[in-house]
């Protein structure tokens, strides 16, 4: 039975317009046999054009995209497709042979092709500004979360856990442990299970310290499992767990096999378990076959982990080819278990008046990189202009499009909402505007930020020189003007990007 319902009429009316432009285009573009293809195949475009929005809306093509799902869009939209093209070739088959199945398929995917761009891009925005929109009942308050008294191992229980993580480890992280945690404790608990809901049966605060054997990386759920570990540990809490890291992973493939093919299955492993995951189409392919084990992580997107749930990193080591960590629970976990990390990312910024606003840009970093903006600052120093040293959240292809300022172009749309202007000192984050002095952080305040910032007619190389020279910028604007002061900032920047070779990272 068919449902009937509203259709959006900008989608009817987008679908509409990308029709007749792949008509014109295959029948005024392509090399067709007739000398008069607009007269020929007008009416057939009547009737494809017609048939189009009739089966769209028959596969529920027409429903405000604000009500549907990626996955779900693309298959109406894929269904859509294949009727109508089965439809018309058949026709063409059986009555009128003197039209051209050709024009029928280039028309056909030129429409899929097209749609799904835009579709892509929709989503993609869509999960930039709400990236944050699965959520779980936040943890309660917890109440006298001390660690409850217990007796150490006996000689023999203590022999016993030093032999099972020998045998499921080595040698080498057993003496790690030793250094770093109390074994023989009865607070202290070891685990080798991944499945996450195996812990919901641990009392709470019975354990200062949790150490988890298993790699993350064979493990589903790893957000569950740490808003769990968090929920169990008591104050100020252990939390010990390992992974093998994406460069490591790299060096061992690439180590292991022949030289010319270790990088072509280095190659595939990396589309298969890294790209796979994060695509809208194959994410659910990916999980089906592999059941989520043997997952690439970067040390970002794990250590990013660690602190979105609550802990603190206090140590980062790396013991027989695995990243072991260990973390202190300092609060309360964030309220998503889930987040979703699209091309697009929406940031947090202070603008005028010190009023945060939402920028937007294209994601250069890996994910739950934005937990680690502290962790970040106590670890490196700040490299020439006001970077950070050894950035472990900037990924390779991340690095390139900073470098060629592709991730700055969603800018565009602040500066359409008015939250920015062209040339204007840079939207900074609430930590790196702390690092600037009372004097600078109050002119600041005074005038929008900018695109261009005068980082780019300067060429600072450290964050003394910035600030000094975002002064002499806001003090042209306070004695010369706004617009002379942006129209002269404007050619110099132009000048040192073209000629100078200037980038934003």
């Amino acid at each position: 039975m068919i449902k009937f319902y509203r259709p959006a009429k900008s989608y009817i009316f987008l679908d509409l317009l990308i029709l007749f432009l792949s008509f014109y285009v295959v029948l005024d573009w392509f090399p067709l046999t007739t000398g008069t293809p607009f007269e020929k195949y007008s009416w057939p475009t009547f009737f494809y054009t017609i048939a189009w929005v009739l089966i769209s809306y028959l596969f529920r093509r027409f429903k405000p995209l604000r009500k549907q799902k990626y996955f779900d869009a693309t298959l109406r939209l894929l269904y859509s497709c294949e009727v109508i093209f089965i439809f018309f070739a058949l026709i063409i088959h059986l009555f009128y042979k003197s039209y051209s199945g050709y024009v029928l398929l280039t028309v056909t995917i030129g429409v899929f092709v097209v749609n799904y761009i835009l579709l892509s891009l929709y989503f993609a925005y869509r999960v930039a500004v709400n990236y944050n929109d699965i959520s779980v009942k936040p943890t309660e308050e917890r109440l006298n979360a001390k660690v409850k008294s217990a007796n150490p191992l006996d000689d023999e229980s203590y022999s016993q856990r030093c032999q099972a993580i020998r045998s499921h480890s080595a040698v080498s992280v057993l003496d790690f442990l030793k250094k770093h945690v109390d074994l023989r404790s009865g607070n202290t608990f070891v685990y080798i299970s991944t499945d996450p809901d195996n812990l919901q049966m641990l009392p709470n605060y019975q354990y200062s310290t949790i150490i988890q054997l298993e790699r993350l990386n064979n493990m589903r759920g790893i957000n569950k499992k740490m808003t769990i570990i968090n929920e169990k540990l008591a104050d100020d809490g252990i939390f010990v767990c390992c992974f093998e890291s994406k460069s490591t992973r790299k060096y061992r493939i690439l180590k292991r096999n022949i030289l010319g093919l270790n990088y072509i299955i280095y190659t595939f492993d990396y589309l298969f378990k890294r790209v796979m995951p994060k695509i809208f189409l194959t994410r659910k392919l990916y999980y089906f076959i592999t059941r989520g084990t043997n997952r690439i992580f970067s040390k970002a997107e794990v250590l990013g982990r660690m602190y979105c749930f609550g802990f603190k990193v206090i140590l980062d080591r790396k013991v027989n080819n695995l990243n072991y960590v260990i973390a202190q629970r300092v609060k309360q976990p964030e309220p998503a278990q889930k987040r979703i990390y699209g091309p697009l990312i929406r940031l947090r910024r202070l603008g005028k008046d010190g009023k945060p606003f939402e920028v937007y840009k294209m994601r250069t970093m890996h994910p739950y990189s934005e937990y680690l903006q502290g962790y970040i600052f106590e670890k490196n120093s700040l490299k020439e202009g006001g970077k950070f040293n050894k950035d472990i959240r900037v990924t390779t292809i991340g690095g390139f499009v900073r470098k060629y300022w592709l991730d700055e172009l969603p800018m565009i749309f602040n500066l359409l909402k008015g939250d920015m202007k062209l040339v204007g000192v840079r939207p900074l984050s609430a930590q790196y505007y702390s690092l600037y002095t009372k004097e600078l952080q109050e002119k600041r305040d005074k005038f929008k930020p900018g695109l261009l910032p005068p980082f780019y007619a300067d060429m600072p190389k450290t964050l003394d020189e910035i600030q000094l020279s975002e002064m002499n910028y806001l003090l042209s604007c306070e004695i010369r003007g706004v617009v002379f002061t942006d129209i002269k900032y404007f050619f110099v920047i132009l000048k040192n990007i073209f000629f100078k070779k200037a980038r934003s990272g």
